[in-house]
C-alpha cells in the first residue's frame, strides 16, 4: 500500500467498528434513563434521559449512585463504604419499584432494572423509567418539544447563513460569519474550512471556539478525510476511535483509526491531518464538477451525529458553493495584489543596496529575502555550492551547517527559466525527508539565482513540516524575485547606471549603424521643422557574437537637448544589456527600473528591441508601447505586423513586458519607425496613418525597385504628403535579412510552411 493511500477496513455487523456508535445512538433514542456505575459506586456514564431525571448536579459522571437512590434509614449514605448489596434495588436484572432523588429534589417512583455486565472490573448497568403514567407521557412530550426545538434551531440557523452571506464581497467577513453560524446552528464545538489549490487543501478559516487548537494548515490530495468526502460525494459522519493500549505504549500517536458511521469502515489516518474533534462531519463543497472546499464541523466529545445533520450540511454547502467560488477568486486576486506590492517594495530595496560589489550585494540580497520570508511565513536559508565536488552546503536554522543530499543541477533542471529556477520541495521527496528527520523546516522551495561572477547564488525558503506548501502564486512570486535578484546582482546597479548615463551623454545622438554580416541596414532621421532640431527619436544596430545582432528603435517623450540626452542614455544602456545576453523583455524591464531611478523629469519612452539570430533565422523582440513593426516577405506579396505589444518604459514600476518571436528567410525586410511617421498630417489635417504607411511600403517594395534607398523613398513620400511640414520627428530603419554565406544557419525554405507567418512568445 502506498504512503499516500488511506488504510481502510470494514467491520461487519455489531463489532469492533460499530459497537460504540450503536450504543451511543441507542442511548440517545431510548426513553429510559440509563447509567453505568462501577464497584465503588461511581457513575461512569449517563444518557440525556438520566441527566433529566436525576438533575444536572446528581445525574453526572463521577457522582455516587447512592445519592440517586437514598435508603430511608440512612440519612448520610456516603459515610459507610460502598456495598452494592446495600442498594435499594436488586442486581440480578429483575424489575423493582423504588424511589429516586428527582431533579426537583423530591422523591420520584421509578421502575428499575440493574445487572452486572461483563467488563473489566466490577461494572453495573441500570435502566430506570418513571412509574407514573402521566410523568412518562409528560417526558415524551418534552422529548418531542426538544426535537422540534432542535429542528427549528437548525432551520433558523440555515436561513441566517443564507441571508447573511448573500452577495458577500469581503472574504474574511464571509468566512468568519459562515464558520460561527455553522457552529451555532449545529450546536458544535467548532468549524474549519479548507480551500482547494493545485496541490491540496489549504486552511483558510477556523471558528473562534478553536482558537489555540493545533489544526493542520494543509491537507494533500488523497491523504485525509477529504478523500472519503469526495469519494462519497456528500457529508460523512465520522468518529475518531480512542487509542489502544498498544498504541499508547508506543508513545507518539502518528496515526488514528476513524470510523465511518454510515458504512462502518475503519480508516487509518495521520493524526496531524485530523481536526481536534472526536465526532465530526467533513462536507465537500462542489462547484462546476470540482470540490473547491472542505468544511469540517465537529464536537470534542463523542456525540451521536444524526443523518439529518449531515443532510442539512450538504444543503448548506450546496448554497455556499457559489459564494465560496467567488470568495476563492477574490482571495487569489487579493493574494496576487499583495505579492505584487511586496515584489515592488523588494525590488526597490534591492536597488537601493547595490553598488558595493557582487559579494557585498549578495549578502544584502539575503537580508532582504529574509524579510520576504517573514511575509511568506518561511525561513530563508543560504546555500553554498562547490561545483567541482558537486557538494551543496546549507546554513539550516536549527541544526546549523549541513551538507545536503542534493544534486543541485538535477534538482532544478526542469524548473530552469531564463537562467534562474524555483524548484518546490514536495512532501516525501528525498530532500524533504532529510530535513524532516533533522527536525528542520522541510517544505518550500530551492531558489537558484544562477552564476554571479563565478559564484553560484542559491538558497531555500522553508516552512515547517505540516505547513502549507508554496502555492502557484507564491512560487511565481519567488521566480520573479529570483530574476530581479539575478539581474540586479549581475550589474544593473546604481553606480553602473550612472556610468552609462555619463557615457551616453558623451556619445550623444550618433545614429551610426554597425556592419553585421548577413544583414543590410539603412536608416533615416528627420527632425520636425516646427520644433527643435534635436529630438528624442533614436535607433541602433549592434553586432553581437555568434552571428547575432541587436536592433533598437525608440522615442523618448519631449524635445530638445533634454530628450536627446535621455535618448543617448537609453540607447547606451540597451547596448550594455544586449552584451550581457539579456532577452529583449528583460532588457526593457531593466531599462524601466533604470529610467524610474535616473530621470528627474517626467520622462517615458517607447521602444522596439530585437535580438536577431542569423544562424537560426529567428528574431526575439519586445515592443514596449512602440508603433508595431512591419515585416515584408521577400516576394513583396505579404506585409505582416509584429503585434506582441507591452506598455511604455519609464512610467510605472508595476508593469510586465512580453517577448514575441518571428522567423525570417533571406530577402525578408523588417521596417521600424517612430510615431511621427503615422501621425504626420497633410495640409488639411488628415493623418497619414497605418494604412497609408502599408500602402507606401507595398509600392516601394514592388518588383523591380531596389532595396537601396528604400527608407529614403519612404521619407520623400511622407514629405510630399505633409507638404514638407512635419510636426513631429520621424525615424525609420529597414533591415534586409541576406543570410549567412557558406550555408551557415537556416537557409531559404528550410523552415517550411509552418513559418510562413509569425509566432509569438508571451512573458519575460
Amino acid at each position: 500500500m502506498t504512503r499516500s493511500a488511506l488504510s481502510v477496513r470494514r467491520v461487519e455487523g455489531i463489532g469492533e467498528g460499530s459497537l460504540v456508535g450503536t450504543l451511543s445512538r441507542l442511548l440517545q433514542l431510548t426513553c429510559e434513563a440509563v447509567l453505568v456505575f462501577d464497584g465503588a459506586g461511581r457513575v461512569l456514564l449517563v444518557n440525556d434521559e438520566a441527566a433529566e431525571l436525576f438533575g444536572p448536579e446528581r445525574g453526572q459522571v463521577g457522582a455516587d449512585v447512592r445519592l440517586l437512590f437514598p435508603a430511608s434509614d440512612e440519612p448520610d449514605p456516603l459515610v459507610a463504604p460502598f456495598d452494592p448489596a446495600d442498594l435499594t434495588f436488586p442486581l440480578d436484572g429483575s424489575m423493582a419499584l423504588v424511589d429516586c432523588a428527582g431533579a426537583s429534589g423530591r422523591l420520584v417512583s421509578v421502575r428499575v432494572r440493574c445487572d452486572a455486565v461483563n467488563a473489566p472490573g466490577e461494572t453495573y448497568l441500570l435502566v430506570a423509567l418513571a412509574a407514573d403514567e402521566d410523568a412518562r407521557a409528560g417526558r415524551e412530550g418534552e422529548r418531542a418539544l426538544d426535537d422540534l426545538r432542535r429542528a427549528n434551531h437548525r432551520l433558523s440557523g440555515t436561513l441566517k447563513i443564507v441571508l447573511d452571506t448573500i452577495d458577500s464581497t469581503d472574504i474574511a467577513d464571509l468566512f468568519e460569519r459562515v464558520l460561527e453560524e455553522l457552529t451555532q446552528t449545529m450546536e458544535a464545538d467548532g468549524t474549519i474550512v479548507y480551500l482547494a489549490e493545485s496541490d491540496g487543501f489549504h486552511l483558510r478559516g477556523v471558528s473562534s471556539g478553536l482558537a489555540g487548537e493545533k489544526i493542520a494548515r494543509f491537507m494533500p490530495f488523497g491523504r485525509s478525510v477529504e478523500r472519503l468526502a469526495i469519494r462519497e460525494g456528500r457529508a460523512v459522519r465520522l468518529r475518531v476511535c480512542p487509542p489502544t493500549g498498544d498504541a499508547l505504549r508506543q508513545g507518539r500517536l502518528t496515526t488514528r483509526e476513524v470510523v465511518n458511521e454510515d458504512t462502518h469502515e475503519v480508516l487509518r489516518m495521520k493524526s496531524a491531518l485530523l481536526p481536534p474533534f472526536t465526532s465530526f462531519i467533513p462536507v465537500p463543497v462542489w462547484f462546476g464538477g470540482q470540490v473547491i472546499a472542505i468544511i469540517e464541523v465537529g464536537w470534542r466529545r463523542l456525540r451521536p451525529v444524526a443523518k439529518e445533520d449531515a443532510r442539512l450540511l450538504d444543503s448548506v454547502a450546496h448554497y455556499l458553493s457559489v459564494q465560496l467560488a467567488g470568495a476563492f477568486t477574490t482571495f487569489r486576486a487579493q493574494r496576487a495584489d499583495r505579492l505584487a506590492a511586496l515584489a515592488t517594495d523588494v525590488r526597490e530595496e534591492l536597488l537601493s543596496y547595490v553598488g558595493d560589489g557582487d559579494e557585498g550585494a549578495a549578502a544584502r540580497f539575503f537580508d532582504v529575502l529574509a524579510e520576504v520570508g517573514d511575509e511568506l511565513e518561511a525561513a530563508v536559508v543560504r546555500m553554498r555550492v562547490n561545483a567541482s565536488q558537486r557538494i551543496v552546503v546549507a546554513d539550516l536554522p536549527l541544526t546549523g551547517t549541513r551538507e545536503l543530499p542534493l544534486d543541485l543541477d538535477d534538482f532544478v533542471a526542469s524548473y530552469l527559466v531564463d537562467g534562474v529556477a524555483v524548484a518546490p520541495i514536495v512532501p516525501d521527496s528525498p530532500l524533504n525527508t532529510y530535513l524532516r528527520d533533522l527536525g528542520e523546516p522541510c517544505l518550500g522551495a530551492v531558489i537558484d539565482f544562477g552564476a554571479l561572477e563565478g559564484n553560484r547564488l542559491c538558497g531555500m525558503a522553508l516552512r515547517p513540516d505540516g505547513a502549507e506548501p508554496f502555492d502557484e502564486l507564491e512560487l511565481e512570486f519567488l521566480r520573479e524575485l529570483a530574476v530581479d535578484v539575478r539581474d540586479i546582482a549581475r550589474g544593473a546597479v546604481a553606480r553602473e547606471q550612472e556610468k552609462r548615463i555619463s557615457q551616453a551623454l558623451q556619445t550623444g545622438m550618433r545614429n551610426e549603424l554597425q556592419k553585421v554580416e548577413g544583414l543590410t541596414a539603412q536608416a533615416v532621421y528627420s527632425s520636425a521643422t516646427k520644433a527643435a532640431s534635436v529630438g528624442g527619436d533614436f535607433y541602433d544596430l549592434i553586432r553581437l557574437p555568434d552571428h547575432r545582432a541587436c536592433v533598437i528603435m525608440g522615442d523618448v517623450s519631449g524635445k530638445g537637448v533634454e530628450a536627446a540626452s535621455v535618448s543617448a542614455a537609453v540607447k547606451t544602456a540597451l547596448g550594455a544589456y544586449a552584451w550581457e545576453g539579456l532577452a529583449p523583455a528583460r532588457m526593457v524591464r531593466s531599462l524601466n527600473d533604470f529610467l524610474l531611478g535616473f530621470s528627474r523629469l517626467e520622462t517615458f519612452a517607447t521602444l522596439f528591441v530585437g535580438i536577431i539570430d542569423l544562424a537560426t533565422g529567428t528574431m526575439r523582440y519586445c515592443s514596449a508601447g512602440h508603433p508595431p513593426a512591419l515585416f515584408i516577405r521577400s516576394d513583396a506579396q505579404e506585409i505582416s505586423i509584429l503585434d506582441v505589444q507591452s506598455g511604455v518604459v519609464g512610467a510605472f514600476h508595476d508593469i510586465s513586458y512580453q517577448d514575441g518571436v518571428v522567423s525570417f528567410d533571406p530577402g525578408d525586410v523588417l521596417l521600424l519607425y517612430t510615431d511621427g511617421t503615422t501621425e504626420a498630417r497633410d495640409p488639411s489635417g488628415a493623418f497619414f496613418g497605418e494604412e497609408g504607411l502599408r500602402d507606401m511600403v507595398m509600392r516601394e517594395s514592388a518588383d523591380g525597385k531596389p532595396f537601396e534607398g528604400f527608407v529614403g523613398r519612404l521619407l520623400s513620400t511622407l514629405d510630399d504628403f505633409t507638404g514638407h511640414s512635419l510636426e513631429d520627428d520621424v525615424a525609420m530603419m529597414a533591415l534586409r535579412f541576406d543570410g549567412l554565406p557558406g550555408g551557415v544557419g537556416a537557409g531559404p525554405g528550410e523552415k517550411g510552411a509552418a513559418h510562413a507567418g509569425l509566432t509569438a512568445s508571451r512573458g519575460d
